[in-house]
């Protein structure tokens, strides 16, 4: 899958939930109470920000990685693999469980 067809994909599965926009021109992501909670890397790769258990649950369940962008793990982001593309409804219930992560989170000091 090209850029341009995973910016796609991304965007409809944004698009599963009202809650959620997608934010960034160069990087897009999705964020809330200050805090991101998925991104397209400049591979086309998905990575979704899940807490430690159910990132570890996902990761062994779909054999798949902790996720990379600009060449360094993203601390608590799982790599969503490209064969759970055809499952939706799962890939939209996993957004709204990074959603609800960092809803749990204190929300972060803005910078003047």
């Amino acid at each position: 899958m090209n850029w341009d067809e995973a910016l796609e994909f991304y965007d409809r599965l944004v698009a599963t939930n009202s809650k959620f926009e997608r934010l960034g021109k160069t990087v897009p992501y999705t964020a809330a109470n200050t805090h991101m909670f998925s991104l397209l890397n400049k591979d086309g790769e998905i990575g979704i920000r899940l807490s430690k258990e159910s990132g570890e649950e996902f990761m062994e369940k779909y054999n798949t990685t902790r996720f990379r962008s600009h060449g360094a793990f993203m601390n608590g982001y799982v790599l969503i693999p490209e064969e759970l593309y055809d499952n939706m409804d799962l890939l939209a219930s996993t957004l709204e469980a990074g959603y609800q992560f960092v809803m749990s989170l204190k929300a972060q000091k803005r910078k003047k």
